[in-house]
């Protein structure tokens, strides 16, 4: 059988007849073959992506429900002294909610892997100390006289998420005196729920300013929340967790900040003039959720996230290596048949079916480099048949190996530099294109 690649013996010319390039043969009924090709495997591809986005789906379901057992986020707001006054003319009671003076916390937070089957949950340990203070409340200002109010039924308020994973008792001491909190509400529509104590039986001659000091300790996962309630409010958080996300309405002390990969340490002081908020209000307590502030314990890209990040290069990488084969069979005038370049297309698709099974038993990166190295050697292999030569199967070894080296570098930056490093990358592919195809005469094709 005749090798097909092989050049065909030029055939004598009828004098006076020009040589013509059959139609079907011309460059440029190759390049548009090629290019129907290459959208028509964007079709395996799109299936690829499909899987993809379907492993993380089933991943943060996972997530969530070992969170959900184990522990969801924390938001804390309180701790809050509760004081019931009488109302004659409806002959009712109210309520005066007075924020501390001062509030102390130090939160200690401990962060494990839960695993279940390929997925993975990080999940946290928190313990928090609180300590403050409560200056005399001020009933003047609403013009409530003193017989009027119920100092002997005053209470402590705390609102909270999270109370399945509380897991010790939470019991406060104010001055010589100590009252466990019991919960006692829960809000189904924004999954706030409450803790109270029994009275605390204050006076209005009582020794101020009050103090007060307890502790609470969560398993949680995700975030932790805090209110700045205190007229001033000092938070100080210590973590092993390597990547936190500090969030809300604060943020941090620069100067204190530390962030290594052994952990974390920061510090919040937030004034009273920081916050637009008073420090006591009567009738209903407000929702202050949009001041809270904390940090989100974030999980750096998963391994799906990478995966679709390498998916979404997919068509780049069809393109130029379609595009080199063309290069070279151009200016070698070696023939490659359209079901040899559907071949080494469905060897790309499979770059990205390998990397996916083969990341969730292992990391990322031993994934991409086996998934690489795999469907580089399988093409240059199979570039030595079509080619029949080592110098261009040699030459797209490297340029695949160098064209996946430069994907996986892009999809570990950030945003800008994703944008400069992606820019250079194509325009530097741009001019390796420009110069090798200088030698192709398109005038005759």
């Amino acid at each position: 059988m005749e090798n097909q690649f092989e050049q065909q013996p030029s055939q004598p010319k009828t004098p006076g007849i020009p040589d013509v390039t059959p139609f079907f043969q011309t460059t440029t009924v190759k390049m548009l073959v090629v290019g129907f090709l290459t959208l028509v495997l964007l079709i395996p591809l799109q299936f690829v992506k499909d899987l993809i986005a379907e492993r993380s789906q089933r991943e943060k379901e996972v997530i969530t429900e070992i969170n959900d057992k184990w522990g969801t986020d924390v938001y804390f707001y309180g701790p809050v002294l509760k004081v019931p006054y009488k109302v004659p003319a409806t002959n009712s009671y109210k309520y005066a909610y007075i924020f501390p003076e001062k509030l102390e916390n130090t939160t200690d937070v401990e962060t494990k892997p839960l695993n279940r089957s390929n997925y993975n949950a990080s999940v946290f340990t928190a313990d928090m100390y609180f300590k403050g203070t409560y200056s005399k409340p001020d009933f003047s200002v609403k013009g409530i006289p003193q017989s009027d109010i119920l100092w002997d039924k005053a209470t402590i308020l705390i609102q909270t998420s999270n109370l399945k994973s509380i897991k010790d008792e939470v019991k406060i001491a104010i001055g010589n005196q100590h009252f466990i909190f019991e919960p006692i509400y829960t809000n189904s529509n924004t999954g706030i729920q409450a803790l109270e104590t029994a009275f605390i039986h204050l006076s209005p001659d009582g020794v101020y300013p009050l103090n007060f000091d307890f502790k609470v300790k969560y398993d949680g996962s995700q975030q932790i929340k805090f209110v700045p309630i205190g007229k001033t409010t000092d938070v100080s958080m210590k973590s092993n967790w390597h990547s936190p996300g500090f969030t809300g309405n604060f943020l941090p002390n620069d100067k204190t900040k530390t962030v290594t990969q052994n952990g974390f340490q920061a510090k919040w002081k937030i004034l009273h003039i920081n916050r637009a908020f008073s420090q006591q209000y009567f009738d209903l307590l407000p929702d202050l959720k949009a001041y809270a502030f904390g940090v989100n314990f974030v999980i750096p890209v998963d391994e799906y996230q990478k995966n679709e990040r390498v998916s979404k290069y997919g068509f780049l990488v069809i393109g130029l290596t379609f595009l080199i084969f063309f290069l070279i069979q151009s200016i070698s005038k070696i023939r490659i048949h359209i079901f040899q370049y559907s071949m080494i297309g469905i060897a790309l698709i499979m770059f990205y079916t390998l990397l996916i099974a083969i990341t969730e038993h292992s990391s990322f990166l031993k994934a991409y480099i086996i998934s690489g190295a795999a469907v580089v050697a399988m093409i240059t292999i199979y570039s030595v048949s079509i080619l029949k030569n080592y110098k261009f199967p040699a030459f797209i070894g490297l340029s695949l190996t160098a064209l996946y080296a430069f994907i996986f570098v892009i999809i570990q930056l950030e945003n800008y530099a994703l944008l400069l490093v992606g820019s250079i990358g194509l325009f530097i592919i741009l001019g390796l294109v420009m110069y090798f195809s200088r030698r192709i005469d398109w005038n005759n094709n």
